[in-house]
């Protein structure tokens, strides 16, 4: 008795070179959009996660150097050097100014700066607290790639500016004390300056 099916005849599955080229026009268009935005993210991170570092870097110097000072008021940024690991001064470097702050470099020659580990220049204000009331404070800048000025005013790479107080809290100058000053007789108003997107507390 002879079978009445029909043979089943193989259709290979697969996609067509149209199809091929079609899809990878759609995945370059997303890595367009995303990679950019997945590589400055990462940079942010690195860039916060480093200041964050600095910032522990100089609460700890500063309560080292409240033990073995007399006068807590006369206590200046590059007083805390010594309490600090960092690779070398500089005395050379031109690095970025504040974010919305002008093009302009802040010039390591005019004021104490310190090379770190890992690439970035902090620049310290030459002022000490002139005090130890609670806006009492001292600054420090930290470029977190530490190069010259790029040029513009909200570039990624924009210094942020830190405010130490004499009772050791440590700010950035978008959430500074009214009232706070130092031995320059500067005083300055809340959000003084507004922090670069890349950094970030949390």
């Amino acid at each position: 008795m002879f079978s009445t099916l029909r043979p089943q005849h193989y259709h290979p599955f697969g996609f067509t070179l149209a199809e091929l080229l079609i899809s990878l026009a759609i995945l370059g268009v997303i890595a367009t959009f995303t990679i950019p935005k997945i590589l400055s993210s990462q940079q942010d991170s690195k860039y916060s996660a480093s200041a964050k570092e600095v910032v522990a870097m100089f609460s700890d110097a500063y309560q080292q150097a409240k033990f073995s000072s007399s006068n807590v008021a006369s206590i200046a940024p590059a007083n805390l050097f010594q309490y600090m690991n960092y690779v070398k001064t500089d005395t050379t470097s031109s690095i970025d100014g504040l974010y919305t702050q002008g093009v302009y470099g802040v010039n390591c020659s005019q004021r104490p700066c310190i090379q770190l580990h890992n690439g970035g220049i902090v620049l310290a204000s030459q002022w000490n607290f002139g005090g130890t009331g609670t806006t009492n404070s001292i600054n420090f800048i930290y470029d977190p790639d530490g190069k010259v000025t790029d040029g513009t005013t909200t570039g990624p790479g924009k210094s942020v500016i830190f405010y130490l107080y004499a009772n050791g809290r440590i700010v950035t100058s978008a959430n500074v004390l009214p009232g706070t000053t130092n031995q320059s007789g500067g005083t300055y108003s809340a959000n003084a300056n507004l922090d670069p997107p890349w950094f970030s507390w949390n």
